[in-house]
């Protein structure tokens, strides 16, 4: 795979600072039972890479030391893949703390998940589930022969619990990634196409969708330079470029935690290796448990404008109308 860091670390990107940390997201494994080429992750079946039991009880510290986090963003691979994912929610959810699982709903029909649906409806999970598109071709163009259908029947599960139902308390969020190097299409409109199709033809309902660029990193970044298209695309970012994106930028207020523990100001910079704000070195959660972190310096790098074309891009979708 082709490193994508030497062409992003010289950047003209705006500095950045942090604001109140409000959100915790953990990469708790790579363990994946997907190998999706657009992933930033590059997360798989043969990565078998997860977090200990001692840095899940870090987590839970910082929920304790730091109450202003009011969210616990729970990713991978294929989070529930993780042993003691479902300690980690019903711990998190004591605390009473928001927790986001970050689910490809494929998941759900593998051998030992059968009840995975029902756990998260009982704790009250929001699920924030992967769908690149409500057309069969396209989503098993991008993830593999059967993967809509299985999609389709998660779906299908979660809206039988009462998740994406009007009154029921229950959100179900679907996420969207273009299928190539171009950026996503109006949130807005895209959303009433959603619902539209997958409403008519399958019945389903969900709350809202997330429209995220695809990062210019890890696979999906190898893919582009291979085709000699990873320039073209970093100049379609940079000349999107919207700074009215910036007030909502996820690094704001949130921290990104690896599998080992080391802590960086996304999810991004972390699948990077790109170490918190000005550090040196890794920083490991340990060392932040009695540490403040408003007004610190954010790491940026080229990347950092697929955050920042068109609409925005985040992990909680489009960042302007």
């Amino acid at each position: 795979m082709h490193a994508t860091l030497p062409r992003l670390i010289a950047t003209d990107f705006p500095a950045l600072q942090r604001s109140r940390l409000e959100v915790l997201q953990a990469n708790i494994t790579l363990t994946c039972n997907q190998s999706c080429f657009h992933c930033h992750v590059a997360s798989s079946p043969k990565r078998k890479e997860a977090m200990s039991h001692a840095t899940l009880e870090l987590l839970l510290q910082m929920l304790d030391q730091h109450p202003s986090i009011h969210t616990l963003d729970i990713t991978g691979g294929a989070p529930e893949l993780h042993p003691e994912f479902r300690w980690l929610v019903s711990e998190a959810r004591k605390r009473n703390v928001t927790v986001l699982d970050r689910c490809n709903l494929t998941i759900l029909s593998e051998p030992g998940q059968e009840d995975t649906a029902a756990f998260l409806a009982e704790q009250q999970v929001q699920v924030v589930a992967s769908l690149p598109c409500y057309s069969a071709e396209n989503v098993n163009a991008q993830r593999g022969d059967g993967v809509f259908e299985a999609s389709i029947r998660g779906l299908k599960q979660l809206n039988a619990l009462g998740y994406g139902q009007p009154g029921a308390g229950l959100e179900l969020h679907l996420v969207y990634n273009p299928l190539g190097p171009s950026l996503p299409p109006s949130q807005q409109s895209l959303e009433t196409a959603y619902k539209e199709q997958l409403q008519a033809h399958f019945g389903i309902q969900f709350n809202h969708l997330l429209t995220l660029a695809n990062m210019p990193i890890q696979r999906f970044g190898s893919t582009l330079i291979s085709k000699g298209q990873f320039e073209p695309y970093m100049q379609l970012l940079k000349s999107s470029f919207n700074a009215a994106t910036l007030p909502g930028l996820m690094c704001l207020n949130t921290l990104s935690v690896d599998h080992l523990g080391q802590v960086h100001d996304c999810d991004f910079n972390q699948q990077l290796q790109l170490p918190l704000g000005d550090a040196r070195q890794p920083v490991h959660l340990q060392e932040l448990l009695d540490v403040e972190l408003n007004g610190r310096p954010i790491r940026v790098a080229d990347h950092c404008y697929g955050c920042t074309a068109g609409q925005g891009s985040s992990c909680g979708g489009a960042l302007t109308g």
